[in-house]
């Protein structure tokens, strides 16, 4: 494989949703507005298609529960314990990949604790990403919100204009009651 060949498929592709070896996330239409950090996340192998944990037994592929990514964060491949084979990191993420998607397929969703960030760490936890395996949905939902990437401002305002305006209403009516 040429590097020019290995650079393209690490390449991001918004257009049509391919986010190699990414974690990414989109809103939840009123948990979000409410609560801006908190939103679903997903998964994507090293061909950039996305794995989700969308709802009891069921992990969805290439369709995200809640629309398309409008934040992600791709991870360092060389980050991944293993041989020093750039194609053994690629097999060793597909594979926890879809090892936490089989795991969670026989999962009832609970939104409290067994979540979509939830089959996300169970991959990394798999993957032993920086030699770590004590990834969790909290540290997840930080790692997101502090270093992801908006797709774009369109994704950027997704996630923040409704938040925004309910603040604005919070605090007309706030200063119109005193």
């Amino acid at each position: 494989m040429t590097e020019d060949h290995c650079e393209m498929k690490n390449s991001i592709d918004r257009d049509r949703d391919r986010y190699p070896h990414c974690i990414v996330w989109t809103p939840i239409p009123i948990l979000t507005w409410i609560f801006p950090f908190i939103g679903h996340m997903g998964i994507a192998r090293t061909d950039g298609i996305i794995r989700d944990f969308a709802g009891p037994y069921y992990v969805s592929e290439d369709e995200m529960a809640f629309g398309r990514p409008t934040r992600y964060l791709q991870l360092d491949l060389s980050r991944i314990p293993s041989s020093s084979n750039s194609n053994n990191v690629q097999t060793i993420w597909d594979r926890s990949v879809e090892q936490a998607s089989d795991e969670y397929k026989k999962r009832w969703h609970n939104l409290f604790c067994d979540n979509c960030h939830s089959h996300v760490a169970m991959a990394l936890n798999m993957m032993n990403y920086d030699a770590k395996s004590s990834y969790n949905m909290i540290k997840l939902c930080f790692w997101m919100f502090f270093r992801g990437k908006f797709v774009s401002f369109f994704g950027f305002l997704l996630t923040w204009v409704p938040f925004f305006i309910l603040l604005t209403i919070l605090l007309g009516i706030t200063i119109s009651s005193h």
